[in-house]
């Protein structure tokens, strides 16, 4: 007896087809309503970051507005594949009760881009994210959303940035960089009135610190300037930098020539911690080629140039790269002007300093034909042993060293950090100029060595992922091809001469 064929033609076929619709029909419609996406990317580019997930919720009692200030549409952004990243996170957020997300174009409407900047400090530029929440208000650069990495590798760091904004803002308080008054310094009122703007528009606040008076290092102090002082800081503030930097504080000393009578007894302490020392003198250059002009354009033995230390692969803090690369490029001139110069202090005999890293950052310069040193040191300041130790720099055998402007230092067990800088004028409106605007960069840029005010939040960049398989021999790769291609051809070609011979079967 044979066997019935299954009928699929004429009326069972209809009738499986509308069954076939009855089901599927109901199950779009609901798939649809929920608008349910899956981020099938390796790097989960689409989707929040587990830990930006658990910021939002930490911070879901306050009210945070993000601002993208581009005339950007979400259909805009789903039509540029390359930004969907960023679309996606900020619809992530708009989802949120407490989020609030604006899109403007800050040439069309100038008014919301002052409301973002009202003291001026920030600049509002097209493709910018800002973040707010009370008065607190940060700024993300559109440079830094999508960035490129040294191995051509494009990546999303736009979600790390934007949960890094959040958490500062929800905090209260942007990260603080004082400047110690109480010792003849200039103040941010007046002469360092400019840098302060400059750290401002870095997302820094910026205030002045009568330490001595006060007593106590503010809780969101992220940077300790001590610049241009004429007079020693007290016991009081020594024992209190030094808790300070014993708990992974940042410090800035601008040690700039001064003719005091006697030392920084309590400066050169705390230096000591980080075995950095101060001479007490003023460096000129002696050959005019090296020499640079001062603000009323004319060429001063006060101010010269130098070179900034290249990074070497025995030190683990790179911060002399970037500056180098821009001063090769032109964008800036690699010069210093009215500065003492500094020294590192080797550790005492028998004890354990391997976690003090330490360098020179900027240097002299070797006259191209002699090799030799060509600045001079004239002693100012200090007294008969810190004269005799500033003319001895002069010395023929010591003219075969560089003389060093600039230190950085690093508690590796504590992370403390010091910046040690022999000049003041960097910072100073009355004195800075163009020719030494490599080293203004320098002490700006360290700012953020010191203090990221990007806070890490644990929020890797995101990047496209490829999967590739690597192969020894080509015999190798040819196998693997008749496995992938070559047998899934024969296999579907078999399929097809059966299919041809049976088909009227």
């Amino acid at each position: 007896m044979s066997k019935k064929k299954l009928d699929l033609s004429g009326a069972a076929a209809i009738i499986i087809g509308l069954l076939v619709l009855l089901v599927f029909v109901p199950v779009n419609m609901i798939i649809s309503y929920y608008d349910k996406v899956y981020d099938m990317t390796p790097s989960g580019k689409y989707s929040l970051d587990k830990k930006t997930v658990e910021l939002l919720d930490s911070v879901s009692d306050k009210k945070i507005e993000v601002f993208f200030l581009a005339d950007y549409t979400m259909e805009d952004f789903q039509n540029a594949p390359e930004f969907l990243p960023l679309y996606h996170t900020l619809e992530e957020l708009e989802k949120r009760d407490n989020i609030t997300v604006t899109r403007f174009d800050p040439v069309k409407e100038p008014a919301k881009a002052e409301e973002l900047n009202p003291e001026g400090f920030l600049a509002t530029e097209e493709g910018d994210i800002f973040v707010k929440c009370g008065d607190v208000i940060k700024r993300i650069d559109h440079d830094k959303i999508f960035q490129t990495t040294s191995a051509g590798v494009a990546e999303y760091a736009g979600e790390g940035l934007v949960a890094s904004a959040i958490k500062v803002c929800t905090s209260g308080t942007l990260p603080t960089v004082y400047f110690l008054t109480g010792h003849g310094e200039k103040t941010i009122d007046d002469s360092y009135s400019t840098y302060a703007d400059q750290l401002r528009a870095s997302n820094y606040a910026v205030k002045s610190l009568d330490l001595d008076k006060e007593g106590v290092i503010p809780d969101n102090a992220g940077i300790i300037y001590i610049a241009g002082i004429t007079k020693d800081i007290t016991d009081k503030e020594l024992q209190l930098l030094s808790d300070y930097s014993d708990k992974g504080g940042s410090v800035v000393v601008l040690a700039a020539p001064c003719d005091t009578k006697g030392r920084f007894d309590n400066l050169e302490t705390f230096l000591e911690k980080f075995e950095l020392g101060i001479d007490y003198n003023i460096v000129t250059e002696t050959v005019n080629y090296r020499k640079l002009e001062d603000r009323d354009a004319t060429q001063s033995d006060y101010f010269f140039r130098v070179e900034y230390t290249p990074h070497t692969d025995d030190l683990t803090q790179d911060l002399t790269t970037d500056i180098n690369t821009a001063v090769s490029a032109g964008r800036y001139i690699d010069g210093i002007a009215n500065t003492r110069s500094v020294y590192e202090i080797p550790g005492s005999a028998g004890e354990d300093t391997s976690f003090i890293e330490k360098s020179p950052i900027i240097q002299s310069v070797a006259d191209y034909s002699t090799g030799k040193y060509t600045v001079k040191s004239t002693p100012m300041g200090g007294d008969d042993e810190t004269r005799k130790d500033a003319e001895s720099l002069n010395e023929e055998e010591k003219q075969s060293f560089p003389l060093s402007f600039g230190y950085y230092s690093y508690n590796i067990r504590t992370m403390g950090k010091v910046i040690l800088v022999g000049s003041a004028d960097i910072i100073d409106t009355d004195k800075v100029s163009w020719d030494i605007s490599g080293t203004q960069y320098l002490v700006t840029y360290l700012n953020t060595w010191l203090c990221d005010t990007d806070v890490e939040v644990g929020v890797p960049n995101k990047s496209n992922a490829y999967d590739k398989m690597e192969f020894d021999t080509i015999d190798k790769a040819e196998s693997v091809l008749r496995i992938f291609f070559i047998v899934p051809a024969v296999v579907a070609l078999v399929g097809v001469a059966v299919w041809l011979k049976r088909r009227y079967a």
